[in-house]
């Protein structure tokens, strides 16, 4: 990484992304985050990450993304009963198609308004619910592509890829921010911030991810 250069961070103020904000700070002379709302279940998630990046001393920005929600109909954009587990032969009502490569397109788009050529995103295929769209393989192809459609040079970095939940807590650790992920992030897809509601996939996740961490901590 090039500590004189910039990045922008796609920033939800939920444990993954805001783990990868700190990773940013770390390896970038400057940040900005960038924000969706997508009709989300939730407007919360907002207001975290906006809290978030105001004691991060990083600038915010909010894109309105709602066209997404009118696109297909899923747990996390319309008023249906989330998958508690994934399907055998499909994917978990909570994957809304197309999101991460828009917000990877609407983010080169934005990065590239302030001259920065590096894309950060929270994204993970070791420890996540199937989405094909957190698939390295994925995040490889949109970078060719945005790059291909913009004559550009940017590099999308995904920090937690190969982490799962337990090493991205680790990681937290490392940044020195452990404390901030536990208490002031918003992974529940119930909007519940910190420990959330306890039931739902991604706190399932989180959850035992810190169980795991704690454990190699005593």
């Amino acid at each position: 990484m090039n500590k004189k250069e910039s990045a922008l961070v796609l920033f939800s103020g939920g444990q993954d992304s805001t783990t990868c904000l700190y990773w940013a700070l770390e390896n970038f002379s400057s940040v900005r985050t960038l924000c969706f709302t997508y009709g989300q279940r939730h407007s919360k998630e907002v207001e975290v990450a906006k809290s978030i990046a105001e004691k991060a001393n990083v600038p915010f920005q909010l894109l309105d993304a709602s066209i997404i929600s009118q696109l297909s109909v899923n747990s996390l954009t319309s008023d249906i009963v989330m998958d508690q587990e994934k399907p055998a032969d499909s994917y978990p009502n909570t994957f809304v198609p197309g999101r991460n490569l828009l917000f990877l397109t609407f983010a080169a788009v934005i990065a590239r308004s302030h001259g920065i050529r590096h894309i950060v995103t929270g994204v993970s295929e070791a420890d996540y619910s199937g989405y094909p769209d957190c698939r390295d393989t994925f995040i490889l192809s949109a970078n060719a592509s945005i790059n291909l459609a913009m004559d550009e040079h940017f590099q999308i970095h995904t920090p937690l890829m190969w982490r799962d939940k337990t090493a991205v807590w680790q990681l937290a650790d490392e940044l020195g921010v452990f404390d901030i992920i536990r208490t002031q992030t918003l992974t529940c897809y119930n909007g519940i911030i910190a420990d959330g509601c306890g039931h739902c996939p991604s706190c399932k996740l989180r959850k035992q991810g810190l169980n795991n961490y704690l454990k190699t901590k005593l």
